[in-house]
Parts: structure tokens; C-alpha cells; sequence
């Protein structure tokens, strides 16, 4: 079995090393451009009315985020959430060239998703009655996927932490 998977891979590992896919920090930058990306689009959305519309589940549910409405109103608690993610997502850009300000951003990142993630078990309707934890329902599932960014957050910040120390 063994030289039947060697005999698989082995060609395809020399490859991808031919091909400078697996050079030095690939996946570190891939990871840093897919979030400056996203806190790109997911920040221009926060301009329009049906976002903020959108908003109200998650940001009526959030234990750190509750706040918003009662300082800013319903849009404007949307405006503050695409301005901050527009400065995290260009903190992050930035940190292509400068570690320390890309520090910034995945601190501000990893903030944003300890934020969101603390909404999951809060979101009513969000576990499906008949077949309960974990079957998710309603805007759990939108949520789950801040899990994940909120891994590649603290993996940012750790790279960034690393180098800038190193210097």
C-alpha cells in the first residue's frame, strides 16, 4: 500500500516544489491577502441599508457587541463595523511590508471574531429543536465560519509577533 501512495504523491510533491507553491511563507501570505480581501467586502457591505437590516440578530445577540445601538443607532452601529473592518483589513495589507502594523490588524481582527464567535450560543433559534446541538438553524451557520477566521486571526498575529521579535 505504501508504494502504491508513494508511487501517487511522490510525483505530484516534486511537482508543487518545482512550481514555487510550496516556497518559504506562500501559505503566510495567502492567509494574510484572503482576509484583507474579506474584511474588504464583507466592510463595504456595512454601507447599505439592507445590511444593517441584516445586522440586527447578530449585533442584538452580541454580549460584547450589544452596545453599538444604544451609542451609534442601527446604521450607524453598521458604519462603525465597515470602518473597522476596513482598518483592520488595510492594517493587514499593510503588514505585507510592516509587521508591526500588520500586529495591529490581526489584534483587531482576532477582537472582531472573539466578538462574534461569543454570539453563537447566545442567537436564538440557532440549534434546530428536533434534532438539537450541534444541528445548526437560522444564523448560526453564517457565524460558524468566524471560527475559522478567528483561527487565521491568532495565526496572523503570531506570525507577526514572531518577525517582528525577530528583527
Amino acid at each position: 500500500m505504501n508504494s502504491l501512495i508513494n508511487t501517487a504523491f511522490n510525483p505530484l510533491v516534486a511537482t508543487l516544489r518545482r512550481s514555487g507553491l510550496l516556497a518559504e511563507d506562500l501559505d503566510y501570505h495567502i492567509v494574510r491577502a484572503s482576509m484583507v480581501i474579506m474584511f474588504f467586502f464583507f466592510g463595504y457591505q456595512k454601507w447599505w441599508a439592507y445590511e444593517a437590516e441584516r445586522l440586527v440578530p447578530f449585533i442584538s445577540n452580541g454580549p460584547l457587541i450589544w452596545w453599538l445601538y444604544p451609542v451609534f443607532g442601527h446604521q450607524g452601529a453598521s458604519w462603525f463595523l465597515g470602518v473597522s473592518e476596513w482598518t483592520f483589513g488595510s492594517l493587514l495589507f499593510a503588514g505585507f511590508w510592516d509587521k508591526r502594523l500588520g500586529i495591529l490588524g490581526a489584534a483587531g481582527s482576532t477582537a472582531t471574531f472573539i466578538a462574534t464567535v461569543t454570539i453563537i450560543p447566545l442567537m436564538p433559534e440557532g440549534w434546530d429543536p428536533a434534532a438539537g446541538f450541534p444541528a445548526m438553524t437560522g444564523n448560526v451557520p453564517f457565524l460558524m465560519k468566524d471560527v475559522v477566521l478567528l483561527a487565521v486571526s491568532l495565526y496572523l498575529l503570531k506570525q507577526d509577533v514572531v518577525r517582528v521579535t525577530k528583527q
